[in-house]
């Protein structure tokens, strides 16, 4: 099984799994692909006819390795994004998965190092944090990017902040 398919399969199964029976999907490790055996934040993201239904994420790797923060992520998004109800069985089959599989994290000086097609972006200003994934419809320019970030870490769009920039790889169903 290709590498996209097996990671796809792995946040459907999990999902499927958890809203179904309530139980944890399980992995076997010495079958993941070497891109799972690392630790890596991960963002399970879920559309349903092409809207957003739920995505969840992490930043910073919490679990053992990006297999297991794909199951955490997955049943997340599933059930507690507070955007949105907890999905249901009878929409299980209307739902389309994307899996983002993140970069380290490197902190940029200024925006004129970001591009919002390329990188996804990080923000904070004191405690808050705001991140924003890359290639996001309807946000084409670094200040977009930026002034989003801030809002969603709550600042003001004048805040200082630090700046982090990473890359993703995004594994997506295919319709």
């Amino acid at each position: 099984m290709d590498e996209e398919k097996y990671i796809t399969n792995l946040a459907r199964k999990t999902v499927e799994e958890y809203i179904v029976s309530g139980k944890e999907a399980e992995v076997e490790e010495e079958q993941l692909p070497d891109i799972l055996k690392k630790k890596a934040g991960v963002f399970v993201c879920l559309r349903k006819k092409g809207n957003l239904r739920g995505c969840m994420g992490t930043f910073r790797p919490v679990q053992k390795n990006a297999a297991y923060e794909i199951i955490s992520n997955a049943m997340t998004a599933a059930e507690n994004d507070p955007r949105f109800p907890e999905v249901v069985k009878e929409e299980l089959n209307e739902i389309q998965i994307s899996v983002d599989i993140l970069s380290e994290p490197e902190e940029v000086s200024d925006k004129s190092k970001l591009d919002p097609k390329k990188y996804g972006i990080l923000v904070k200003g004191g405690h808050q944090t705001g991140l924003l994934l890359p290639d996001l419809e309807g946000i084409d320019t670094a200040e977009k990017q930026l002034n989003i970030a801030k809002k969603k870490a709550g600042l003001r769009e004048d805040a200082e902040v630090e700046i982090y920039r990473f890359k993703v790889r995004r594994f997506e169903e295919n319709e």
